[in-house]
């Protein structure tokens, strides 16, 4: 288990870098779909199964219309040109940094408590999600998932509309 969670953690850093130092809009997209699905096999590894399951769902319907709608808008989207994607270099550099160091600095002085002595098994874990999604949780889901729709069909609208003569 550790194995896995080590090598897929490596993979989801590996790809996420991908993201940024990569010219193609595309390329990003695949890269950022490769480090989603590796946080999909970190789940995996931490015997949650719902959570992987719903993360590669999710992030792979995802990063494909983002890719497609990249193709559709975007001037080079395959990165062929000489497109730099990378803005306000000095400003992201800092910000990731100290970002880093404020997550670096949360993790490690703050006080976690104790360990369980056996976690729950990974049924009682789906169970206490699923009450958790279903209780207070069931209208922001709702409501984001609405938002998200109702923004693909006017993107979608607007990009028909403007296309004809």
């Amino acid at each position: 288990m550790m194995v896995a969670l080590i090598v897929f953690g490596m993979f989801a850093l590996g790809f996420g870098v991908a993201v940024f130092r990569t010219r193609s809009m595309v390329r990003s997209a695949l890269a950022l779909l490769g480090s989603m699905a590796a946080v999909g096999g970190v789940f995996f590894a931490l015997e949650t199964e719902f959570l992987a399951v719903l993360q590669l769902m999710m992030m792979a319907t995802e990063m494909t219309i983002m890719a497609i709608f990249m193709v559709m808008f975007m001037m080079d989207p395959g990165g062929l040109g000489q497109m730099d994607m990378t803005h306000q270099k000095r400003a992201a550099l800092t910000a990731g940094v100290v970002g880093g160091l404020i997550a670096l600095a949360l993790s490690t002085l703050s006080a976690w408590g104790s360990l369980q002595a056996a976690p729950p098994t990974p049924s009682a874990q789906l169970h206490d999600l699923g009450i958790e999604l279903m209780s207070r949780s069931m209208l922001i889901f709702e409501t984001a998932g609405l938002a998200i729709l109702l923004a693909m069909i006017v993107a979608t609208t607007v990009a028909l509309t403007e296309s004809r003569p």
